[in-house]
């Protein structure tokens, strides 16, 4: 099996002439003699007991030549793309057979590549970082959190309903003097000011008092969803049972022994400082990232065929069906759901596809322009990072996932790493970064 020519097309697809020898073919129609002889009946002969000569006597030589050319097509063409040097994109291949006999098979297929790709200007981008700052404030507020988390609800009785407090009361609702259906409540527990009800529904509850009744006089919203009731004036009775207030307990090394790992208040401040600039930081290095990502998508210079985004769109899309799978739903009943079409559905992951293609082929050019691979060293630490993420021994990972495929992906780390290195990133104040942000 030999590749004979391969040729670029000017619609940016691979024309490949492919040879298979005559010994390789002759042992595939061999092969393919053996096959379909079972369900060949030849006149004096039990069936798929008749010798290859006579088969090819009565039906002609070529009998057998369809099924070698599909047994023995698959092979050759792996083949010959790998010694083509062009990287094949899982796509339609076009077949067509130049020539097939006893002196061997000569096919030509057309494949879609990966496109021939330059990159311009990646090693002098321009970021910005927004500056890590945490605050007094920032701190106080997980100190408000903790003290949230220990809050405990005590009742009323001194006084009457004020906005925060949490009112357990029945109601029923009437519209020209008739109760309504779903308007009626037992026991039914609200903090005033929380916006559950209606408007101006909890503001007529502060100011009652335990066992207080009283009528609260509302106006359904013309948007309301039940059509019957949209920009209808109602009356609720209510009846008050109980007032309560949320009692927040001090903060003080007492409450931080309780609810955490560590001793004191200033413990806990230095660790929420700590742990605060940590998540801002990996924050503000993800938007660093993610505009790196866009600029070194703006310097690639490629025709890419449409077969690596609709390809890209098929593995977003498997993947969210397999999370759908996971929370017991299927694909289709999830497009069912939304009232999406299946072509309006795939058009969503459109946008985010073509970004990734277009950021992966750009990191690849990069490495190949600038001389980027992955040692040894590197495969041996990515091999341990994801022993580690799964929990697996070493071994199996290897196992799992080959070298070759795994330097692909650290080849594409380090590219993103050398163009990091070289872009020039400005620190920017929070409100600096918005002015950008409102600009673009």
């Amino acid at each position: 099996m030999s590749l004979k020519t391969a040729t670029k097309r000017e619609d940016g697809r691979v024309e490949l002439e492919i040879e298979v020898d005559a010994a390789s073919f002759e042992k595939a129609v061999a092969a393919a003699y053996k096959k379909d002889v079972k369900k060949m009946a030849v006149p004096g002969f039990r069936k798929g007991k008749a010798p290859r000569a006579m088969i090819e006597k009565i039906y002609g030589s070529g009998i057998f030549y369809e099924t070698a050319m599909n047994d023995v097509y698959p092979a050759a063409l792996d083949e010959a793309i790998k010694e083509s040097g062009y990287e094949y994109v899982e796509d339609k291949i076009d077949l067509d057979v130049i020539s097939v006999g006893a002196e061997g098979l000569v096919f030509k297929a057309v494949i879609t590549v990966k496109p021939e790709c330059k990159m311009r200007g990646h090693k002098s981008l321009k970021v910005t970082r927004k500056a890590v700052v945490v605050t007094d404030e920032d701190i106080n507020a997980e100190l408000t959190r903790l003290q949230e988390r220990g809050a405990r609800m005590v009742s009323v009785e001194d006084r009457a309903a004020e906005m925060g407090d949490t009112v357990t009361f029945d109601f029923e609702g009437f519209v020209d003097d008739v109760a309504f259906e779903g308007g009626k409540g037992e026991n039914h527990a609200l903090v005033l000011g929380s916006g559950q009800f209606i408007p101006g529904f909890e503001e007529q509850l502060v100011g009652a008092a335990v066992d207080a009744e009283l009528d609260v006089n509302v106006t359904f919203p013309e948007e309301y969803h039940a059509a019957e009731l949209a920009g209808k004036p109602a009356v609720f009775k209510c009846k008050v049972h109980k007032i309560e207030k949320k009692e927040l307990p001090a903060i003080d090394d007492e409450l931080i022994k309780d609810s955490t790992d560590f001793d004191t208040v200033e413990e806990f401040k230095a660790d929420a400082k700590k742990r605060l600039e940590e998540q801002r930081n990996r924050a503000a290095d993800a938007e660093v990232d993610e505009q790196l990502a866009e600029g070194v998508a703006r310097c690639l210079k490629a025709d890419i065929p449409a077969a690596m985004y609709e390809r890209a769109i098929d593995d977003r899309i498997q993947d969210f069906a397999y999370r759908l799978q996971a929370q017991g739903l299927s694909l289709e009943m999830y497009i069912k759901y939304t009232g999406m079409d299946e072509a309006s559905f795939r058009d969503s992951f459109r946008e985010q596809a073509e970004k990734q293609v277009k950021v992966r082929l750009a990191l690849e050019t990069v490495a190949k322009q600038d001389n980027i691979e992955a040692t040894e060293e590197d495969l041996e630490a990515e091999y341990a990072k994801l022993a580690d993420m799964y929990k697996m021994d070493v071994d199996k990972v290897k196992a799992a996932i080959p070298a070759a495929e795994l330097a692909k992906d650290v080849v594409v780390q380090k590219a993103m790493a050398f163009v990091r290195k070289k872009a020039t990133i400005t620190t920017v104040s929070e409100d600096e970064a918005e002015e950008k942000e409102a600009e673009e």
